[in-house]
């Protein structure tokens, strides 16, 4: 049997920066959750990508917490990293800093943890390798990830239950 490749965590780093602009800001004139959140599942992707070589599609968006909400003229920096892996799926990590450029001030603004999945060329779910970390910091992301991916599945199977219950009788 073929030995798992591996990869340390650090290569699969991924920082994207942007500027807030008035037409990406909701009438409290910070930026749209959404728009944050579509930013997070691109970098998220790259992040992915980098680990698998291939194609990957976002399985879930396990959670996005907003701690402090980014203003017009904030830079944003999302930071995507590959967390954890199973077979053929992965958790990926991001930290949202803002920063106001006039007075330096920056802050987490958001974290958050999505899952992917690794697809071979039909379209089925393959093989990736194995993340491996090194810093102190993508220690403690890798050890609780196995936490994470139990409350993934159990959220998981309450979402299947909610679906056949929405769709009885249809």
């Amino acid at each position: 049997m073929n030995e798992q490749q591996t990869m340390a965590m650090r290569e699969t780093l991924t920082v994207q920066s942007r500027q807030v602009f008035p037409p990406d800001t909701n009438h409290h004139g910070t930026l749209f959750g959404g728009k944050l959140m579509a930013y997070i599942d691109e970098t998220a992707a790259i992040a992915a990508t980098k680990l698998a070589r291939g194609p990957v599609v976002t399985a879930s968006t396990d959670s996005v917490d907003f701690i402090k909400p980014i203003r017009v003229g904030d830079v944003v920096d999302i930071e995507a990293m590959v967390s954890w892996t199973g077979r053929s799926s992965m958790e990926i990590f991001i930290k949202i800093t803002s920063e106001d450029l006039l007075t330096r001030t920056k802050s987490i603004a958001a974290l958050s943890f999505l899952t992917f999945v690794a697809l071979d060329e039909n379209g089925k779910p393959t093989r990736i390798p194995a993340v491996i970390p090194e810093t102190d910091e993508e220690k403690w992301l890798n050890e609780t990830a196995i936490k994470r991916a139990e409350h993934r599945k159990v959220r998981k199977k309450e979402s299947e239950d909610l679906a056949r219950y929405f769709t009885k009788g249809k």
